[in-house]
């Protein structure tokens, strides 16, 4: 891993800032650094975890499938974090529960599975580290649980869309991506984005959408 030095991994990952040289030394020694293209498919569900990614740039996505076919987004894995799933997978010695792609290039640091046990087993700042993943991550599939559970799905399509950009501004987004996002049909985003649509709070076109009235988008996504 001659690429990184012990400067990098702290400016990366703050948790390794006041940790001994001999761990930070161990995970130069141990991990490797491997650039993957945007749109990979990295993990599929029921994948064997082998390793476990700290992200330095690149975003990836983290979602489950149904049995129809559609998709929600459970979390996003950005610069500077770590996959909690696959953390617990490889601690657990159980199968990876969903999927994972890369939106963008990643450049990533990979330690592998044995490792990590060894690590979590040895030091407290790697425990303390897998344990805070875990509550961060908990807490954002348990917000993504309760809006598909208790929120309308015409509110959470508003405030996803007005939070898409400023005022005026066009987004690069297809309805089935959005629909993706929320957990729900492509057809129920498109309904709905039409029903915006005539209310001019935004403007649809193939593949995009222009936020028109945001501040109304807001409030329908509060009062819905």
């Amino acid at each position: 891993m001659s690429t990184l030095t012990t400067l990098d991994l702290e400016k990366h990952f703050s948790f390794l800032r006041n940790a001994d040289q001999e761990i930070k030394k161990q995970l130069l020694e141990h991990a490797q650094i491997k650039e993957i293209p945007a749109g990979a498919s990295i993990c599929w569900e029921g994948d064997t975890c082998t390793q476990l990614a700290l992200v330095l740039s690149g975003a990836v996505r983290v979602y489950k499938v149904g049995e129809s076919g559609r998709e929600i987004t459970l979390y996003r894995i950005e610069k500077n974090e770590s996959c909690i799933l696959t953390a617990s997978c490889i601690l657990s010695q159980t199968r990876f529960p969903a999927f994972a792609v890369t939106e963008s290039p990643v450049r990533a640091v990979l330690i592998p599975a044995s490792i990590l046990r060894e690590w979590v087993k040895r030091y407290e700042v790697w425990r303390d580290y897998v344990f805070e993943l875990m509550s961060k991550r908990l807490a954002t599939v348990i917000a993504t649980v309760e809006e598909v559970a208790f929120r309308r799905v015409d509110a959470r399509i508003a405030e996803f869309v007005a939070n898409l950009a400023e005022e005026k501004q066009e987004v690069k987004i297809t309805h089935q991506e959005i629909a993706f996002e929320l957990g729900t049909a492509r057809e129920v985003v498109s309904r709905i984005l039409k029903d915006f649509e005539r209310e001019n709070l935004i403007a649809l076109s193939r593949g995009s959408i222009v936020i028109q009235n945001k501040p109304a988008l807001l409030e329908k996504a509060r009062l819905l």
